[in-house]
């Protein structure tokens, strides 16, 4: 992994004059360790660093004393967000290195992060989540008037994707997003549905009576009092999509190799449900590489989305000036990469909580920065 203060080192100071008293480095990893530690907002930085102080100077010089947290907040409101995103890079050389190579795509807004009096929206940011490894490698927040697409696009342009799996939920299944990742050097796993209602019925249609030699692989799952068994199926015979006789304006996806279904039945105490799920996909996956990045995309959902909230109390943050919404959750999702990194066996509230303890078992976490 590079040198992760290096990589700090190099964002831009966007602070001017008597406001650069205190370093910039010297700012973000104090308020990288405090949140490893448990720190949430700006004032909890400030109060973690006075509280702190003879850890911190292990390996910082600190030469005009502590910030306070006033002027956290406004270096967090004035930091340029896609400057300060570029720390991801630290983390690309582990993309893939468990797993299947599967990048998930998929949006979160936080909800407390609206400013009415401003009249400003709630932040919404695309995430790319490498599934593998459980590691964030970039964010791009929504721009005023724009949308998760051209987002989640503008994220993909920044990103290598060299023999990566990009999945993405239905809203992402578009030609134009599907070109930019092959053109990338990765290939696509899209969900399809309604957005898609002709192509949607075709497939459906072409999976509702499955030749025998069609492949098929099924997992079954038991947690919580629920059974859900799975079937998944997938064909190459993708031809016919692409036939002359097909209907006027229909969306040609690039380098389509396979579609792909997912049957699946759950059963809770007395009730059972069923439902079928489609995909797109330009990789040639067998049923079993098929099950396994579906599984991999969900991973976006249960260990990033959701330990963010449940850890990090993201959900409830109440940030809302200027960039400090963005850069604070870009904060948070660095200082989840750092803590997935160490310690692997340990879960990740237990860490930030022993870290918050204790010296020793923090600088376990914080060796990784050097």
């Amino acid at each position: 992994m590079a040198s992760f203060l290096t990589i700090l080192g190099s964002v831009p100071d966007p602070r001017s004059g008597n406001a650069q008293r205190h370093g910039l480095l010297d700012m973000l990893v104090i308020a990288l360790v405090a949140s490893v530690c448990g720190a949430e907002t700006c004032v909890d930085f400030a109060e973690f660093a006075a509280d702190r102080e003879r850890l911190l100077r292990e390996f910082l010089s600190l030469e005009n004393g502590l910030p306070s947290h006033d002027t956290f907040s406004r270096l967090f409101r004035l930091l340029d967000p896609q400057a300060f995103g570029r720390v991801f890079e630290a983390f690309l050389d582990d993309l893939g290195a468990d797993g299947p190579g599967v990048l998930a795509i998929d949006g979160k807004t936080l909800r407390r992060s609206f400013d009415r009096a401003a009249g400003r929206s709630p932040l919404h940011v695309v995430t790319a989540f490498g599934a593998g490894a459980g590691l964030v490698i970039g964010q791009r927040a929504v721009a005023e008037g724009g949308n998760e697409i051209t987002a989640a696009r503008a994220l993909l342009e920044t990103l290598c994707l060299d023999a990566v799996l990009v999945t993405a939920d239905a809203l992402h299944t578009q030609v134009d997003t599907a070109s930019l990742i092959l053109e990338r050097g990765g290939d696509y796993l899209f969900a399809l549905k309604d957005n898609h209602p002709l192509l949607r019925r075709d497939v459906a249609e072409y999976f509702a009576d499955p030749e025998e030699k069609m492949a098929a692989y099924q997992t079954v799952d038991a947690d919580h009092g629920r059974i859900e068994t799975r079937i998944h199926r997938v064909s190459h015979d993708v031809g016919w999509l692409f036939s002359d006789r097909r209907y006027k304006d229909e969306p040609r996806f690039p380098g389509l190799a396979c579609i792909a279904s997912v049957q699946s039945t759950r059963q809770a105490g007395a009730t059972v449900t069923h439902a079928t799920r489609y995909y797109l996909a330009s990789a040639r996956l067998t049923p079993e590489t098929f099950a396994a990045a579906v599984r991999a995309h969900w991973a976006i959902e249960n260990r990033l989305h959701w330990v963010l909230d449940m850890a990090f109390d993201e959900d409830r943050a109440r940030n809302r000036k200027d960039n400090g919404p963005e850069n604070l959750t870009i904060l948070r999702k660095l200082t989840l990469n750092l803590l997935r990194t160490a310690r692997p066996n340990i879960p990740v509230s237990r860490k930030r909580k022993r870290a918050g303890w204790s010296d020793d078992f923090a600088r376990t976490i914080l060796g990784q920065m050097r």
